[in-house]
């Protein structure tokens, strides 16, 4: 097992789940791990260890073989083990196994023989393997790492950690007014004590001094020989050493009264009793098969050198040179992994003693690994986003060397990004790499923010043939807030580095992180808005990835979801099992469907011209997916949009979202029917006569305005049966309002008007238009529409429902 620290987010409230350290339920706020099923208490996080699943090599410890990585607990109730096939889910206690990788479970009792390889289960042909993601992140916290982002923590402060510590443990003794009893603050280890950080424990006043020292390790979950420990009186400590800074408990035990004093429990520290000689557990830090660690005896003459004469004989290495190796001390705390080399020439024995009289705790987590001499590689790739567009790759060098100071001895731009204006930097420095990550959050560039995202490097040669890695993309902001739960699942589902939220740089360092992977698919979890996001993203940067036709598969978050509904990914996520999600889209179909480019040219505006010339707005070009509007269903869209805007706290659920477009459709109501004066249209070259209406629509998908099909269903000589690839547009009136609601409601259809696949718009008077859902005013002018680029690929979902 390789020591890997959690990703702590903010506390949270989470039902009818266990603490993994004292296995109790989470009533009080808790903590859970953003990556692994770890969920802890507040004042028991200091006593989990770094035991997250491994999902990069990060150049300690790395190997390509994989093995269960197993978690306890917190296992729906109807779970069933693996082995004996019977239930070993609980909702009422902390109980049975699963491999945090493939999902298999089993029973405490039962783990034990299943075999240890792991091949990642049923979604192995999804998920990104581990050991091909590279990832050096010395001082980047694990939030960072795996580009959680940072306004959904509320940052907590070292000093409220430890009142939490303090308070946590003072609900779990009751100070008992029982007067046969006496409370205890014990600390363990100088460490506690400059924290004042304790542990309460409830003890007979006549008790024997080995029923109070077993108490007291009992508090810090340490199970070793009671014998080996002792308790010293806290004052007696306080004179003894400076390194104690005297806080006001010390002062009023040191009066001689104050033990009987009932207000003031008493403090202790456990002390570990000195030893000549003891055992010590040494783990090799490359993988040995069928052996974990090597128990070797020391004594005080014991140094590192010695220690690493003996134990390579005993793991086969006794030719090699005691130079090519290294002793390593390993602290394995919940929320960070140090490691410390230590010196040849130190003794062993005086430094456990030394992590002893720091902390009793801190031993129980610290390991002594051998580690072989390597050159270390320092690699930290920051993806910058947020740039002016369109500049050469010398002028962001040097809106860089402005505005971030880099050093350049240690940065390189490795690729430019320029239509999106970005940058990624290989940086070979971990403190440079950290102070322009923290720098660039508070740069703004012509008024506009940067952003930065630390990017996982991907061995594309190491993915297994088989293999094609999901790319998730979740918008947090979509669809009633659903974003910041699937968000969780899927980093839980599969790799964390293989999802990422488009609120943290778009969707451009996702497809960066991916450029080199011979084959992926593509999840959009979002609205119809974000579809079109990550697409037209996809569109721009295709010729620099090696796969450059992805297949693209959508969770439906959204309000509208048109285009979810016509592949078949319903009209709404409602909470179904992001793993059968995950199942679909593995199972889902490939199709083809049309993009279409819009070009708006206004002409120069008539009016307000006396002060000399007025500008011409530059033309405008669009990428479109679902449909175009103009005139009545873009007004609605259009206002819609600004009570959006103006308050936007309501908008976060489906149905008040599609309440708010019936209250603005019926302000509607009585509208001239005069848009066909106000344009003209030509269909492929030729003038097409338009009917009475006040609103024409361009559909590309047989959905509009969340579900409706407003083309309708009869068959036409004059028209082809529409499809979503056939390279051909539908254009349809509507009436008004009235006609909109029938159409909605499925009483009526549109007017058919024409079907092509280059079209021409004249517009005589500004008018709202609106494309898939985003509405604006355009003024007079031109708008062409026409085939973009190549066909994408889709992943529309298979009709049949998978075997059990």
């Amino acid at each position: 097992q390789v020591p890997v620290a959690h990703c702590f987010g903010p506390p949270g409230h989470y039902k009818r789940k266990f603490c993994t350290v004292c296995r109790k339920s989470l009533e009080s706020p808790a903590f859970r791990c953003e990556v692994c099923e770890l969920h802890v208490h507040t004042d028991c996080i200091l006593f989990a260890c770094s035991d997250c699943r491994q999902c990069h090599q990060d150049g300690h410890q790395d190997h390509d073989t994989y093995h269960h990585h197993w978690r306890e607990g917190n296992l729906p109730s109807g779970a069933r083990c693996e082995v004996c096939k019977k239930t070993c889910g609980s909702s009422e206690v902390l109980s049975g196994m699963r491999c945090e990788w493939c999902g298999i479970l089993a029973h405490a009792a039962c783990y034990v023989i299943v075999t240890p390889e792991c091949t990642f289960g049923r979604l192995r042909n999804m998920i990104l393997p581990p050991s091909c993601v590279q990832l050096f992140s010395r001082n980047f916290s694990k939030l960072h790492c795996f580009r959680i982002s940072e306004n959904l923590q509320a940052e907590s402060d070292e000093d409220d950690d430890v009142d939490g510590s303090t308070q946590g443990s003072a609900r779990d003794v009751q100070i008992s007014t029982d007067s046969s009893k006496q409370t205890l603050k014990i600390f363990d280890g100088n460490d506690a004590v400059k924290r004042n950080q304790f542990r309460l424990i409830s003890v007979p006043r006549i008790a024997k001094n080995e029923e109070v020292v077993e108490a007291a390790l009992r508090a810090y979950y340490i199970n070793d020989d009671q014998q080996e420990y002792e308790l010293q009186t806290f004052t007696q400590q306080a004179l003894l050493s400076d390194d104690v800074i005297n806080r006001n408990d010390a002062a009023e035990d040191s009066n001689s009264g104050s033990v009987f004093r009932e207000s003031v429990p008493e403090a202790w520290i456990i002390r570990a009793k000195p030893k000549d000689e003891e055992v010590i557990r040494i783990y090799p830090a490359w993988l040995k098969v069928g052996m974990a660690y090597i128990s070797l005896r020391v004594n005080k003459d014991s140094t590192t050198q010695t220690v690493i004469k003996e134990v390579l004989p005993l793991l086969g290495r006794q030719m090699e040179c005691l130079q090519n190796f290294k002793l390593v001390e390993v602290l394995m705390g919940s929320k960070q992994v140090q490691r410390m080399v230590l010196d040849n020439q130190e003794l062993i024995l005086n430094r456990l003693k030394d992590i002893r009289k720091t902390s009793i705790r801190q031993m129980n987590q610290t390991r002594f690994y051998i580690v072989e001499n390597s050159k270390s590689i320092v690699r930290v790739n920051l993806f910058v986003g947020g740039l002016p567009p369109q500049l050469s790759p010398e002028e962001y060098k040097n809106i860089l060397k402005d505005e971030l100071a880099i050093k350049t001895n240690v940065v390189s731009v490795s690729h430019v990004y320029q239509a999106q204006g970005a940058v990624v930097l290989e940086i070979s420095c971990f403190s440079e790499a950290e102070r322009i990550y923290m720098l660039v959050k508070d740069t703004t560039v012509n008024d506009k923010p940067l952003n930065a995202v630390v990017i996982p490097e991907v061995m594309a040669s190491k993915i297994p043939q088989n293999c094609w890695p999901l790319l998730v993309f979740v918008n947090p902001k979509s669809g009633g807030l659903k974003g910041r739960d699937l968000l969780y699942s899927f980093r839980k589902l599969l790799n964390p580095h293989q999802v990422f939220e488009l609120t943290n740089g778009g969707p451009l360092p996702g497809f960066h992180t991916f450029s080199k992977v011979p084959s992926f698919r593509v999840l959009v979890c979002g609205g119809d808005g974000t579809v079109g996001w990550v697409l037209g993203a996809l569109e721009e940067i295709r010729h620099k990835l090696v796969c450059s036709e992805p297949s693209v598969a959508i969770l439906p978050l959204g309000t509208g979801n048109d285009l979810g509904r016509v592949l078949r990914w319903g009209a709404g996520y409602s909470g179904e099992d992001p793993y059968s999600v995950l199942i679909s889209v593995d199972e889902a179909d490939d199709v083809l469907m049309d993009r279409w480019t819009i070009l708006l040219d206004a002409e120069e505006p008539a009016e307000g011209t006396e002060n000399g010339v007025a500008e011409p707005e530059p033309p405008k070009i669009v990428q479109m997916n679902n449909y175009c509007g103009l005139g009545i269903d873009a007004e609605l869209s259009l206002d819609f949009h600004h009570a959006r805007e103006e308050e936007p706290g309501k908008f976060n659920s489906r149905f008040h979202n599609k309440g708010v477009y019936v209250k603005v459709g019926l302000q509607k109501i009585s509208h001239t029917r005069n848009l066909h004066k106000d344009i003209k249209l030509q269909v492929d070259q030729r003038e097409v006569e338009l009917p009475s209406i006040e609103g024409l629509i361009f559909i590309n998908i047989p959905s509009w305005g969340s579900g409706a099909d407003l083309w309708g269903s009869d068959s036409d000589d004059r028209f082809e049966k529409p499809r979503i690839d056939d390279g051909l547009l539908e254009v349809v009136g509507v009436t008004g309002v009235v006609h909109m609601g029938q159409v909605q409601g499925g009483f009526r259809s549109g007017i058919r008007i024409a079907q092509g696949s280059y079209f021409r718009v004249t517009l005589l008077k500004p008018i709202p238009v609106q494309v898939d859902g985003e509405p604006w005013i355009q003024a007079p002018g031109q708008i062409i529409i026409s085939a973009a680029g190549p066909k994408v690929h889709m992943l529309k979902k298979s009709k049949q429902k998978q075997k059990k």
